[in-house]
């Protein structure tokens, strides 16, 4: 495992990917290729949900935060959260493909951001970062523990994964979050069918098992979910939030103690607060009923993708 601060400054892009957006395009699907079962996909998040993902952070408490973005792929969400984060915010990034991770550290966009506003890459994957090994003392309170994270954004594809290794996750996820800190993942629609159908019967009950567990968890800690019809393919955004206390949350921007009404906001006000005109629909409070079909966390890509 390295982990790595990386420092502001300015900085161009590796010439072997040349253009930020065609350049990531290329790397992903070139990684897809070669590692589909971590990759999950064949193309980065459109901007509708990568808007969706963000809204943690968009609305968000009157203070500096701390964001763990795991999943990050060639940065299309980290280079969001990267414009939308205030002095003072920390950004910790987790992504385990090496050629992911080395996009990332030349991305200018990163390198570009506000000076106060660190940065920190871990080349591994999730389970492997110290924090994560770390236990807390016994009786020790949540707040007096270290590396909690106000938002946790994750791009994994989840039912790639065996169920125990997703259970493992999610755990870690509610570990490393602080009292009341929001979650937020995605799934492509409509793969449960297409797993069955071009996988065989034990990786579509895999596949079916890790959706169960998914909307388990859902249905104990969800806000909400918001459907992104103009992302390629259609994908549906969830949002979690851990047990604890909340924050007066307040939009980007806006100044430290003001009064806000964004504290009282469900998630599809503030999502379309965050997504104004981008076409992003669908929205559906947690704990409704859903198609056995609907997707769970970020996975396979083409005809499998979520």
């Amino acid at each position: 495992m390295t982990s790595e601060r990386l420092h502001h400054g300015p900085k161009s892009l590796s010439p072997q990917y040349g253009s930020s957006v065609g350049g990531d395009r290329l790397l992903f699907l070139a990684e897809a290729l070669r590692t589909f079962h971590d990759t999950g996909a064949l193309a980065p998040s459109g901007p509708e949900l990568v808007n969706a993902l963000v809204v943690p952070v968009t609305s968000r408490p009157n203070r500096p935060i701390s964001v763990l973005e795991v999943g990050a792929g060639t940065g299309v969400v980290t280079r969001r959260l990267a414009r939308v984060l205030r002095p003072g915010d920390r950004l910790h990034v987790v992504e385990a493909n090496p050629r992911f991770a080395e996009r990332l550290r030349e991305d200018p966009v990163l390198a570009a951001r506000h000076p106060g506003i660190g940065l920190r890459l871990s080349a591994c994957r999730v389970e492997e970062l110290p924090e994560s090994r770390s236990a807390e003392p016994e009786g020790a309170r949540p707040e007096d523990c270290a590396q909690r994270y106000d938002a946790i954004v994750s791009g994994l594809p989840f039912t790639n994964f065996e169920p125990a290794r997703v259970r493992d996750i999610l755990d870690l996820y509610l570990r490393l979050l602080a009292p009341g800190g929001e979650l937020t993942y995605f799934g492509y629609l409509g793969t449960t069918t297409a797993r069955t159908l071009t996988s065989g019967p034990r990786r579509g009950a895999r596949h079916r098992a890790v959706v169960r567990l998914l909307r388990g968890f859902e249905a104990a800690y969800g806000l909400g979910e918001r459907t992104v019809w103009r992302n390629v393919p259609p994908a549906r955004a969830y949002l979690l939030r851990a047990p604890g206390g909340r924050e007066a949350w307040a939009p980007a921007g806006s100044a430290a103690g003001e009064p806000t009404a964004a504290a009282k906001k469900t998630w599809t006000e503030r999502a379309e607060a965050a997504t104004e005109g981008t076409g992003t629909t669908g929205d559906r409070r947690a704990g409704r009923p859903r198609s056995p079909d609907d997707g769970p966390g970020p996975g396979p890509a083409a005809t499998l993708r979520r």
